[in-house]
Parts: C-alpha cells; structure tokens; sequence
C-alpha cells in the first residue's frame, strides 16, 4: 500500500487535473452515501465534527474518507481539519493507498468550486473576493483561476491579519492581492464571492450583491452554520452540489426553508445536471447565481483517484 502525502497529492494532483477529474466524476456517477456526520462534544473548547465518507465505482475503485473538523485547532497553530482517506481495489477491497484528506479534501472542494463556476459564473469573470482566511481560502484562488480569467482578489476575514498573511500569498503566486476591511465593499466589487466559513450568522447579505455576482459558498456544513441571509437565497438562481447532501447539512439553505423564505424545490440543478447537460447553468449576464456546496464522496474519490493513477506512473 502507498501513502500519498501532502505534498504528493499538490504535485500529482494539479488545479487542472483535479477539476477535469470531478467533470467526469459527476458524468459517469458512482455510489456515494450521504457522509455520517458526527457531533463530538469537547471540554473547554467549540465541538468538533467527525464525518465519514464512503464511495465506490463497481469492480474498480472504492474508497472512505475519516476526517475531523476541530474548529478551535486555529488557535493552537493547527489545521482545523484532520484525517486520512483510504483508496482500496474495488474488485478485491485491497488497499491501495492512504491519503492526506486535508489536502485532498482542500483540493476535491476548491476545484469543484471551480468546476461549478465554469457553469455559473460570466465568462468575464476576473475579480474575486475570498471570505476566509483558513486553508481553503488558499486553495479558492488557484482553482477558480483555471476556470476564469481572474485577475484581482480581494480577501476579507475577521482577523485582519490572517487576511493579509492570505493576500500575501496570492501576491507571491502572481495575483493582483489585498486585504478588503469591510464585506459590504468587497461583496458590491466581486465578480465571483468565495465564501469558506464556520460562521453561525449571515455575512453577505442580499443587498450588497449586484447583478451578475456569483456567490459559491463552500463553509457552513451544519444545518446551524450559514454565511448568506435569506434575501440573497430567494434573490438568486440556486444549485448545489448534491441535492440530498445540502437538504441533509446546509444551513444556507435549510434555514430560509425553515423561515418560509425558500422551497427546496427552488434548487434549480445539481451539479451532475450541469455536468450532462441537462441544466444550462446560467442564462444571463445580470442573474445571481449561488452554488452551495456541503462535500461528496463521489468528489473525495475522483480526487483520489486521479491522484494516485498519476502516483503510480511517476
């Protein structure tokens, strides 16, 4: 059995790869449970999630992630997510290799981020605006730049100072980078929004987005976490990922459900329609188009997947 560290998985598993990985993915299908996902009270400290991840492709790959989101790890200098996944023989169940799952999962969410926004978002697309600072917030910006031609990031986040460790980052990679000191402002100047969050209350609200705006929404993965009101999810044209994952876990949208501000039937297309054609995306310059994304196995393993085929030709 191989193990695919951190570093093997950014040099075997590029932006492109990833997002051409999760196209086919979402295509062809496979078997994907919705996730277990798991509360775990901690003393002294925010509760952590442990979520486990089952996938599998008929005689030729399965797989399973284990992975821990322990949101208080920032402020020990930790990752906030933590786990491995398991790449296994679908026709014997051998295990063929075990894997980083912070930076598959980090790679798998931004790029189908990414891949949703080559549907969703105007083509011209070039200004974005990252809301975040943690580990996704790095991955974002790479992965929507294979997709559009973005050229300016803006970073938000509540602490000024990781937002500027992040601006910096993307101005070492080449980007026109810097730090926004209020939302309303960033939100008003984005083509694209990328919001990657454990927040509990709305941030972008409905008011500040102009017509046109795509917001991708990748944090909040508990139906009492949200990083939008519920203006701007009855404003906008409405996708997912998966429909069964983001009705089971998104507050986003599970909380203007609640409030009678939205219908899940409102959810236009999940992502595999987009994929098969079977949903144009967006249809206009000026509509507002939102993709809220909880996390899918079938992504885990196509990322998996791709990475390890790449491994084994090295």
């Amino acid at each position: 059995m191989q193990f695919i560290s951190a570093a093997d998985l950014q040099q075997h598993l590029d932006w492109d790869s990833i997002i051409d990985a999760l196209q086919a993915m979402f295509v062809e299908g496979c078997e994907a449970p919705v996730r277990h996902h798991h509360n775990m009270q901690l003393p002294g400290q925010a509760d952590a999630t442990m979520l486990i991840m089952p996938a599998w492709t008929a005689g030729k790959y399965a797989g399973l992630k284990l992975v821990n989101v322990y949101p208080d790890n920032s402020q020990k200098n930790l990752p906030s997510i933590m786990g491995g996944y398991l790449l296994m023989d679908g026709a014997t169940g051998a295990p063929l290799a075990f894997m980083d799952a912070a930076e598959l999962t980090a790679r798998r969410t931004a790029g189908t981020s990414a891949l949703a926004a080559r549907y969703l978002s105007r083509e011209d697309s070039s200004k974005l605006l990252i809301v975040g600072s943690g580990r996704m917030a790095m991955s974002l910006g790479h992965a929507h730049a294979e997709v559009r031609p973005i050229k300016e990031i803006h970073v938000w986040s509540r602490t000024t100072e990781k937002a500027e460790q992040t601006a910096e980052y993307y101005r070492a990679a080449g980007f026109n980078a810097e730090v926004v000191h209020t939302l309303e402002e960033g939100v008003r100047w984005a083509d694209i929004v990328s919001c990657a969050t454990m927040s509990e209350q709305p941030l972008i609200l409905g008011e500040w987005v102009q017509p046109g705006t795509h917001i991708d929404l990748v944090g909040a993965y508990k139906p009492t976490m949200r990083e939008t009101d519920d203006a701007l999810v009855s404003m906008s044209k409405v996708f997912a990922d998966t429909r069964d994952g983001v009705l089971a876990e998104a507050g986003d949208l599970l909380i203007p459900i609640a409030n009678g501000n939205f219908n899940p039937e409102g959810i236009s297309a999940e992502l595999a329609e987009l994929t098969r054609g079977q949903h144009p995306g967006r249809c206009s310059e000026n509509e507002i188009t939102l993709f809220k994304s909880v996390g899918a196995s079938l992504e885990d393993l196509a990322g998996a997947i791709r990475c390890y085929e790449s491994y084994q030709q090295r």
